[in-house]
């Protein structure tokens, strides 16, 4: 339920933050400061349950190898830390948005405005934009190698984790845009990972597996139960 609760939480805030991201003048104009603030709360929202998932996967994975899962925790926190970092860039703008603002004070702060959105566009191409691939390779190993959901679920993050690092590599390179056609095609075997596997686990839960045959032994209570 946390990995959907990240995609509920972060998809509308994409549409929220529409505004502030894609208008310069925005710092000096008439704004949309509530539904920019929302967007911050529900982004929030997505860093917790993005931390969330790891801790709650962590006690079952590690059976397969605690160096990887302790790397998903790690991978998830730092994503997590990334993604407070672009909440307060654009929450910074809307502090600092003065309405109406005229002569060179507007200047000053349509400036300050850009280098806080590019603040925040770097923090996401660097957390949210990277750090899926790191969480792909991490955990998907450790599904695929345990049989915890279907194969094909964590075969692919595996395949798309790469393309996702290229496409990375490439927007950092101006190769082309974040928004690209080609960046989104890169992007979407992880979106595809992600999201079935919150909904396999939702629905189904962990397949039959040792990892958790090795989890029900070390508990006398489920035994007995």
């Amino acid at each position: 339920m946390l990995y959907l609760i990240t995609f509920a939480a972060s998809l509308p805030a994409l549409v929220l933050l529409d505004p502030v991201l894609n208008d310069a003048s925005y710092i000096v104009g008439p704004g949309a400061d509530t539904r920019v603030i929302l967007a911050g709360v529900l982004e929030l929202f997505t860093a917790a349950a993005g931390v969330g998932t790891a801790i709650v996967l962590f006690p079952v994975v590690k059976r397969q190898s605690e160096v990887l899962a302790l790397g998903f925790v790690a991978a998830r926190t730092v994503e997590a830390a990334m993604i407070v970092v672009n909440v307060v860039a654009y929450l910074a703008v809307v502090t600092l948005r003065q309405p109406d603002a005229t002569g060179p004070d507007a200047a000053v702060l349509v400036t300050a405005g850009r280098a806080l959105i590019a603040i925040h566009d770097w923090a996401v191409l660097l957390g949210q934009g990277t750090i899926p691939a790191v969480n792909a390779l991490l955990l998907g190993t450790l599904i695929y190698r345990s049989g915890l959901v279907p194969r094909v679920i964590p075969a692919l993050g595996l395949a798309g984790a790469p393309l996702l690092l290229g496409a990375v590599i490439a927007v950092m390179f101006g190769v082309f845009d974040r928004f690209s056609v080609w960046a989104v095609i890169a992007l979407a075997p992880i979106f595809v990972w992600e999201l079935s596997l919150g909904l396999w686990l939702a629905v189904k839960g962990f397949r039959p597996s040792p990892v958790t045959a090795a989890r029900v032994d070390a508990n006398p209570r489920q035994v007995e139960a």
